[in-house]
């Protein structure tokens, strides 16, 4: 039995499945992964991405970070891709408990599931810092330089961890919680080298761990299943 038999069956037989994805979920609806730099990048960048996505960098120099994150973050024509849309099957018919997600389109929510816990925020809810009004993600994209309220005149900030920012803890409780819970623990689309979140799964107790990803992760050795291919791909094989 090949790894794409074994995890059609594991899931045929199971009611408490656990989705954790990284940004090849994301990367298949054509939303660049920031980490795999084009060729342009270091042409119009003085930085690299981390650099910039970072909470200093924000304070420091709001201008060239938004002018990054508008260029490369807000990728508000993606659609949901065919990952998306059958973990949001999954959901409707009882299998699926949750989605957690590294992600920050909101394009789970778009494909229609319901239960997506975002731990590092989403593009699509942003505040203004001073009196706490919320903003969409197409305010900002077409706000001139570095986005204000248009209530108090204050700085909005997307709420996205950024680096050096803190996880949710709310949101991570529950997501530990889904983990350890889970029968299945679905792990796809990340090679899993981006703490905390990758850590997080060290909490899966059970005896399903699949893994799908294009490369090798840093948890093949654990994982009770590893297929490789592209998220979408394989998951509308099943």
């Amino acid at each position: 039995m090949n790894g794409i038999e074994k995890l059609k069956k594991i899931i045929d037989d199971s009611s408490n499945i656990v989705f954790f994805g990284g940004a090849g979920v994301s990367t298949e609806s054509g939303i660049p992964d920031f980490r795999s730099v084009d060729g342009l990048y270091s042409q119009k960048y003085d930085y690299p991405p981390e650099t910039i996505l970072s909470h200093t960098f924000y304070r420091r120099n709001p201008k060239e970070f938004y002018r990054f994150y508008k260029d490369k973050m807000l990728c508000l024509t993606a659609k949901p891709n065919a990952a998306h849309y059958k973990l949001a099957e999954w959901e409707r018919t009882g299998k699926l408990k949750a989605i957690i997600t590294q992600n920050i389109d909101g394009l789970h929510q778009a494909a229609g599931s319901r239960k997506v816990l975002e731990l590092h925020g989403s593009v699509h809810r942003n505040y203004c810092e001073d009196c706490g009004k919320l903003f969409s993600a197409e305010y900002m994209l077409h706000s001139e330089g570095v986005p204000h309220c248009d209530a108090c005149g204050g700085p909005i900030k997307p709420d996205v961890v950024l680096y050096e920012e803190g996880l949710d803890s709310q949101t991570v409780q529950e997501t530990m919680e889904y983990i350890r819970n889970a029968e299945v623990l679905i792990v796809g689309g990340t090679s899993l080298a981006v703490y905390p979140a990758a850590g997080m799964i060290d909490d899966y107790k059970g005896n399903k761990l699949i893994l799908i990803n294009k490369t090798a992760t840093m948890r093949d050795h654990v994982a009770d299943v590893i297929v490789q291919g592209s998220i979408g791909e394989v998951i509308h094989q099943l």
